[in-house]
């Protein structure tokens, strides 16, 4: 799973600090499994499988944490510019369909939350306005079919 991953210095730190909280889980999930154990037959023992099961799920979202922390680049905020679309731009936007105008900021997907206007670079969307610069029009292809955008301010 491994790739480049852009995040802040910020970002940084919450992926790490979640990473902590869920090692730190590991001594919790095997004594349950032991005490569920000590309960005798593993074949019907629900209490064991379902401690398993959250062994197995708690080692995933470890292993993919590390590899996020073990491959991130932190971005240097400072060298950000207004020029062309990049990561960490606040992009405006209107919707030329029904004149909606709408503001994101690119990051990197660790921290995207839609809800906050934090757009994943990856997303299809993100994907056609990096490079692109400000009175540009877009036509981005989603799901739903194809959007079209006009990029009306680029800001940091």
């Amino acid at each position: 799973m491994s790739g480049t991953h852009y995040v802040t210095a910020d970002g940084l730190e919450k992926l790490k600090a979640e990473l902590a909280q869920l090692i730190s889980q590991r001594p919790i999930i095997s004594k349950q499994i032991a005490e569920a154990r000590d309960k005798g037959d593993l074949s019907e023992n629900a209490e064991y499988d379902a401690a398993k099961e959250a062994q197995g799920l708690l080692e995933l979202k470890i292993s993919k944490l590390e590899d996020l922390v073990a491959n991130a680049r932190v971005i240097d905020e400072t060298k950000i510019n207004t020029d062309r679309i990049q990561i960490l731009n606040k992009v405006k936007l209107k919707n030329l369909a029904n004149g909606a105008v709408m503001e994101y900021t690119l990051v990197g997907e660790s921290e995207a939350n839609f809800r906050d206007g934090r757009l994943a670079v990856t997303t299809p969307i993100g994907k056609a306005l990096i490079g692109r610069s400000k009175g540009e029009t877009v036509d981005i292809v989603v799901p739903s079919g194809t959007l079209k955008f006009e990029i009306l301010d680029i800001s940091i």
